[in-house]
């Protein structure tokens, strides 16, 4: 008690400056989950992306960031077997977010897709697993996390599979593809801006004001759905059957209508991401932030400030507009040939499997979950679509994510118990 009384004022500008460094190495790295499919579909280009991921990521991470925010902060360790020390959790909290923020620079120098989730929750689990003890973490939540890992990569390949195949249906053996995209992109168009509104309007805004019942959003999101579907139809009467002697199908100007929608498929996945992974960056940072301002109480229930989730929110943008495009390449272009009409599906699984995990409070991995989409895309395409040598290559930065983020905050951890204790 007596340290956070004497240090309290240093310990929340340090969880501060490791927190927005934190978020940085999030926009430099996990935001390619958000643009690497558009941009490397050539739907938009590496400007454009920067544009709407500096918009959309922002407000996710504001507007629906503190529900998966809370499960971070809170889930990881006994908050019990804290109580007598606190000033333990602030070291833990500013090791844990300096340890991910310096392996993520390191990733994304390297151009790897890594887990910023796997980066904390590995760097939270290895200082207090050899700080405190190992009964200090909470296993059954770290497997609950860990389990999630697999899931959400299954999940999202299963959606993407399903809604590559639905398009390939619908659109593509048709006798007249473009005017079946003309009459069926509409209906893909409502299914984002319907799934991403439903979820954050259930289970993200209650911290900003806005409480509505179910009802209410289902409502107002069906409303907001129809809203861009209007807006997706305006904007694709624009497209113009373009006649070509080497594309005698007219594949070329189904996938210029697949561009358009791609634009809203990056909107969603960006709000998607900035509300599931600035959790990654704030949610160790609102913590030290509790226990100093509470004189050493620990709450793991304790509310947000939304300060917090604005200073989240634009690290993540610094990050991908000064670092972001190394990460945005190997996603776009290495797993798999990707077009709009392949970049939509696994956007669309990808968000939607992002936003449903957000709702829930489970920090899922957005790499695993467009990696999982990506692939799913592909195997619809058959095996010989896939870049083994490339999946393998990003498989081993995965496994390397865990064990480097629990060394690096096991190492800060004593130099922060040292300076301080």
């Amino acid at each position: 008690m007596l340290i956070i009384a004497q240090h309290g004022e240093i310990f929340i500008i340090l969880a501060c400056l490791f927190g927005f460094f934190m978020a940085w190495g999030v926009g430099a790295n996990d935001v390619a989950n958000a643009m690497g499919t558009s941009v490397g579909s050539k739907a938009i280009t590496i400007k454009q992306a920067i544009v709407i991921a500096v918009i959309f990521e922002f407000l996710g991470a504001w507007l629906a960031g503190g529900e998966v925010t809370a499960t971070i902060r809170g889930g990881m360790l006994d908050p019990v077997l804290l109580e007598a020390n606190p000033e333990l959790l602030v070291y833990g909290m500013l090791s844990a977010l300096l340890a991910a923020a310096i392996w993520l620079m390191i990733a994304s120098a390297r151009g790897w897709p890594v887990s910023t989730t796997h980066s904390i929750v590995g760097a939270i689990v290895g200082f207090g697993a050899v700080g405190l003890g190992v009964e200090a973490v909470a296993w059954s939540r770290v497997g609950t996390i860990a389990s999630s890992w697999i899931i959400s990569p299954l999940l999202a390949g299963t959606i993407g599979f399903v809604l590559f195949k639905s398009v390939h249906h619908l659109i593509f053996e048709n006798k007249d593809p473009f005017a079946a995209a003309k009459r069926y992109v509409p209906g893909y168009i409502f299914l984002v801006g319907f799934i991403v509104s439903m979820v954050t309007l259930t289970k993200g805004l209650t911290h900003v004001g806005l409480d509505l019942s179910f009802g209410e959003s289902f409502m107002l999101s069906v409303l907001l759905g129809i809203a861009i579907m209007g807006l997706g139809i305006i904007m694709q009467r624009r497209v113009k059957y373009v006649q070509s002697a080497s594309d005698h199908f007219g594949y070329a100007n189904v996938e210029r209508v697949f561009g358009v929608l791609m634009i809203f498929t990056a909107c969603a996945m960006a709000f998607a991401h900035g509300s599931n992974d600035v959790a990654n960056a704030v949610g160790p940072l609102a913590a030290v932030i509790s226990v100093v301002r509470s004189d050493g109480v620990i709450d793991s229930a304790a509310l947000v400030p939304w300060w917090v989730l604005v200073l989240g929110g634009a690290g993540i943008v610094v990050g991908l507009v000064t670092y972001g495009h190394k990460v945005i390449a190997t996603v776009g272009t290495g797993i798999t040939e990707l077009t709009p009409s392949r970049g939509f599906a696994a956007t669309l699984a990808a968000a939607t499997t992002v936003v449903l995990a957000s709702g829930t409070g489970l920090p899922i991995s957005t790499t695993h979950t467009l990696v999982g989409a990506i692939l799913g895309v592909g195997l619809a395409r058959g095996m010989a679509a896939l870049n083994l040598r490339v999946i393998g290559t990003i498989v081993m930065s995965w496994l390397i994510t865990l064990p480097a983020g629990a060394g690096l905050a096991i190492l800060f951890f004593f130099m922060f118990k040292g300076m301080f204790g």
